[in-house]
Formats: structure tokens, sequence, C-alpha cells
């Protein structure tokens, strides 16, 4: 029997922060979104990039947050696959 808490082998739990242009952010826990296939994978981060909101279900609660309040949004651990035209494996130095 599975205790509360645990959690199943092969399920990862990634993390979102967005950060908003007055400053402030908001960080989100969620398991991590399983794929199989390398092209839907892709097909849906991109998807997701050319949204002009972001929509969360969290804590019983969908959220809305339109782009253009957004600075950016850092995801982790990286997608498994990311669509063409995406800098790969880059280092933030400074």
């Amino acid at each position: 029997m599975e205790k509360a808490g645990t959690r199943k082998l092969g399920v990862g739990i990634a993390h979102m922060v967005i950060h908003f242009m007055d400053g402030t952010k908001i960080v989100f826990r969620y398991p991590k979104q399983a794929g199989h296939d390398p092209a839907t994978i892709a097909a849906t981060v991109k998807k997701a990039l050319d949204m002009d909101k972001v929509v969360v279900e969290a804590s019983g609660a969908l959220l809305v947050i339109p782009a253009r309040n957004i600075k950016y949004i850092q995801v982790t651990p990286v997608p498994d696959e990311l669509p063409k035209g995406i800098l790969r494996h880059a280092e933030i130095v400074g």
C-alpha cells in the first residue's frame, strides 16, 4: 500500500516560476507532464510558447495570467523535447 505523500517511481516533480513585470513572482510545483512521443511533447511546448496567456489549475482554482504581465517564465527540469529554434545547453554567467 502506498503511503500518503509518497510518489510513485517514474513520476517526477517540475517547478514553474512566473516572474511578473512588477517584480513579483509566483511559484508552482506540479507532477512532470509526461509524454511518450517526442514530436507531441515538442508540439505541446510550441503551443504553450505561442499562447497569449498562461492557464494553471492550482489549489482548487483556475488562474489565467495574461502574457503581457509576464517578464519571463522559468521551468525546471527542462521538458524532454523542445521545438526547433530553442538554444539548448546554455549557461547563465552573469
